[in-house]
């Protein structure tokens, strides 16, 4: 998350050692919680669709497996340009912006719902939802919504999760409607990126401004552990499950690097230096890398999952500023703003050769590529399992 104009400044069940009752509880709290033993293991959030392979939370996830909600909708690129109040929307085919609509101040980021048949555009200063029909591409309804910096949706898909950084609250809202359902005060500094445990019982917070981690009990709607990064000013960002669900991983732009968590303990987790500015996190259609947008650097680092270590780094010719995105349908191109440029990058993920650099409105950012295959959407620019 780069400056804003309006910035002025995760749980298994089991039986606990002590009980957090929101942000404000200190890590080794939140280390003593989440060593508790457990007389066994819990079952998944109720109402989420079933996990396809306990061994890839990914598995539906491949190449063409689209949903048939989605199967129709045309392939394009929408792009929010935060400082231009406006989505561009691209046609991936010819690398070209086919249409720019118009939205509300400052959008963040564009959002699938979770069952996929609408595209939410974040307008954080604009405190509003607006809602692009995928199908046709046009605006059907604006939602007030105060500061939507980021959203996400439960496993379940009773409800979608606004990551209000300014306001310090996650505010569980109906899925549909975006009626507020539970507010959640907290007290870190800058909620921004989340991601959903394997079971979906509980979630992993980035909060940007404080260097902090959440974990939060899902169907509960509760904080139940809390950490700050062992690092001095840390800025936390993407989050992302490894395919395993073992393991989380946490962007940090100020650390140049990504966290590795273990979110079932929520002990202090490592650092894996990435690049400069790292920021976002995107796993690959068959599930064997991740790759890490060095926004600083103009890189892109791939992480190798079974070897758990960097494989290899893109550079993008002539530099440029790599933010969030999202991966192809066919897995063959991975699409990046270029937040401080201006402009959009396509790579190709066999070679990590840039394949096109698509000027776009000012301060681009939350880039969403749909349609994409899944079962359904857990939000940010596109989780889909």
């Amino acid at each position: 998350m780069p400056p804003s104009t309006k910035l002025t400044a995760a749980l298994l069940g089991g039986v606990l050692l002590a009980v957090l009752t929101g942000c404000g509880a200190s890590a080794e709290k939140g280390h003593a919680e989440a060593a508790a033993p457990s007389a066994r293991a819990n079952p998944a959030l109720a109402g989420m669709p079933p996990v396809l392979d306990v061994k890839d939370v990914y598995a539906a996830d491949r190449p063409g497996k689209l949903s048939p909600v989605v199967k129709d909708f045309p392939s394009r690129v929408y792009v929010p340009n935060t400082n231009s109040d406006t989505v561009s929307v691209i046609d991936p085919a010819t690398y070209k912006v086919i249409r720019t609509i118009k939205v509300g101040r400052q959008p963040q980021h564009v959002v699938p719902s979770w069952d996929l048949k609408t595209l939410w555009v974040n307008n954080d200063i604009g405190d509003s939802l607006t809602a692009i029909d995928p199908a046709t591409g046009k605006v059907s309804r604006t939602v007030p919504v105060s500061d939507p910096y980021n959203l996400y949706f439960t496993p379940d898909g009773k409800y979608a999760v606004v990551m209000a950084s300014m306001d310090r609250q996650l505010v569980f809202r109906d899925a549909h409607t975006m009626k507020t359902a539970k507010t959640v005060p907290v007290s870190c500094a800058g909620v921004n990126h989340a991601d959903f445990s394997m079971d979906g019982r509980y979630f992993i917070v980035s909060c940007e401004f404080s260097g902090e981690l959440l974990k939060v009990d899902t169907a509960r709607m509760k904080v139940v552990g809390r950490q700050k990064l062992p690092f001095n000013g840390a800025m936390p960002q993407d989050v992302k499950l490894s395919p395993d669900g073992g393991t989380f991983y946490i962007a940090d732009m100020m650390a140049n690097g990504v966290w590795v968590l273990d979110g079932k303990k929520f002990t202090t987790p490592k650092l894996l230096p990435t690049g400069k500015g790292a920021h976002g996190l995107y796993v690959s259609r068959d599930s064997k890398e991740m790759y890490i947008s060095n926004r600083g650097e103009g890189s892109i680092s791939v992480f190798d999952f079974a070897q758990r270590k960097l494989a290899k780094k893109w550079r993008l010719p002539n530099g440029g500023s790599p933010d969030m995105g999202g991966v192809s349908a066919d897995g063959k191109v991975l699409w990046l703003s270029g937040r401080y440029n201006s402009e959009v990058y396509a790579i190709d993920t066999a070679s990590g050769k840039q394949l096109a650099r698509i000027p776009v409105g000012k301060g681009p950012h939350g880039l969403a590529v749909y349609p994409q295959p899944g079962r359904y959407s857990l939000g940010h620019t596109g989780v889909f399992r």
